[in-house]
């Protein structure tokens, strides 16, 4: 991934330096491990450890001849270890070592996109708390509909992180997998309580069965979930930029002084965070499908997964981390407009009342057809004025509708109170005991 959306933390999970200090160490574990099964002699993992140096431009360099990763790290250690190196990776196949590195690269990248998810959890929390009964219109495709809260909104999209959360927790532990097995995963040539010692010291499950790789479903399922996150990034991202146009202006990305929004329109504040969150989702979720692919292979193994790996692996969790970060700065920082969005929901001459009229009306005896002809009439009498007829009014001398419900009556409908009865519940049970 570039550099303009990378963060450092996340990038050095993937740099040669990190993978290479994995294998290091899955290498002296599993020698260690051998010693103790009596299959190399004693002293080896240990003058492994001590003296094993590895150089990153050495291994490539050693790679352009052999046209082998592993064996040119696996030569480029021998220089520094001396002759116990011959007593290294032992029994072992290259995806031994190269598949138990890649599940512990996606735990690390887990792990930041778990604290990186906390942070949105924590700005949305905090902001639809903050506008917890402040009262906008609800839309649905794309139309006023009823009477919501901003704290409501926010607090449906903290519900969708949290499950986010648990499903990104679940994939961590798919994938925090170790294989040592040896070639096509018999263990012949490496007992199974090797495999059970290096997962022990790497924090790992061991793979109850291995062909000559781990099973690639256990990736495809992180990256899908990478990709719904992703999804559900986008999604609020969207909500923004939509309340951001001019014509609703009812909240805002922050625009920073000496900020601008245009190169030749000075006047412009473009939401181009949520913009640039939402293209960030969409390269996350092209990696799903490569995921899916990678889970079919050639018998025991082949390595047309491997080349997709190294792409999607960095790309797909840097992007994800910089773009949930993003999504928390904009969050945090989000400028609202309480009085925009009442002028928004008042926009329509109280059209947004029209359910609780129509069932006003069959509470009062009126047939629901009949109820449902009645409150449509004079709706679109309102939507045709662009809402410069007050419903209410209108309502109020149709005779059809007077002798079945006051004037106090219809008064009564015509307020907001009504919507925000549950929300109190509504918050309780997304956000616990808070």
């Amino acid at each position: 991934m570039i550099p303009r959306y990378s963060r450092p933390d996340m990038v050095a999970i993937w740099e040669p330096e990190n993978r290479f200090k994995i294998w290091l160490d899955i290498e002296i574990y599993a020698a260690e491990a051998m010693e103790q099964l009596g299959i190399i002699p004693k002293g080896v993992a240990a003058k492994t450890r001590k003296k094993a140096k590895f150089n990153v431009a050495k291994i490539d360099e050693i790679e352009k001849e052999v046209k082998h990763d592993v064996i040119a790290f696996l030569t480029n250690i021998a220089e520094s270890v001396g002759p116990e190196a011959r007593f290294i990776h032992q029994g072992m196949t290259s995806s031994d070592v190269v598949d138990t590195c890649f599940s512990v690269q996606c735990t690390q990248a887990a792990d930041i996109l778990l604290k990186d998810i906390d942070r949105v959890l924590a700005a949305l929390k905090k902001r639809a708390k903050e506008f917890k009964k402040t009262i906008c219109v609800g839309r649905s495709h794309g139309i006023h509909a009823e009477p919501t809260t901003f704290g409501l909104k926010l607090a449906g999209h903290y519900a969708a992180f949290q499950r986010c959360r648990d499903r990104l927790v679940a994939a961590r532990a798919e994938v925090a997998v170790c294989m040592i097995s040896g070639p096509v995963g018999t263990h012949a040539s490496a007992p199974p309580a090797i495999q059970f010692y290096v997962a022990n010291k790497m924090k790992l499950a061991p793979e109850p069965v291995s062909t000559q790789v781990i099973p690639r479903d256990r990736y495809a399922a992180y990256f899908a979930t990478l990709g719904v996150i992703a999804s559900t990034m986008e999604n609020l991202a969207t909500e923004i930029r939509h309340l951001q146009r001019t014509e609703v202006r009812e909240a805002q990305e922050f625009f920073s002084k000496g900020q601008k929004g245009s190169s030749a329109m000075p006047h412009k504040k473009n939401p181009i965070l949520t913009e640039n969150i939402c293209g960030l989702a969409r390269i996350v979720r092209g990696y799903v499908t490569p995921a899916l692919e990678n889970v079919a292979l050639w018998h025991e193994r082949d390595i047309s997964h491997s080349s997709v790996e190294r792409i999607i692996g960095p790309d797909a969790t840097i992007t994800l981390d910089f773009g949930l970060n993003r999504m928390a700065g904009v969050i945090e920082q989000l400028i609202v407009y309480p009085k925009r969005m009442q002028a928004n929901l008042d926009s329509m001459g109280g059209l947004v009342f029209s359910q609780r009229v129509l069932l006003a009306l069959t509470q009062a005896g009126i047939a629901r057809e009949d109820a449902y002809r009645i409150v449509q009439k004079n709706a679109m009498a309102v939507w045709d004025s662009d809402g410069k007829k007050s419903f209410a009014a209108l309502l109020k001398a149709d005779k059809k509708v007077s002798t079945k419900l006051s004037r106090k009556q219809v008064d009564e409908i015509f307020t907001t109170d009504f919507y925000t009865a549950q929300v109190d519940t509504i918050f309780k049970a997304v956000f616990n005991k808070d």
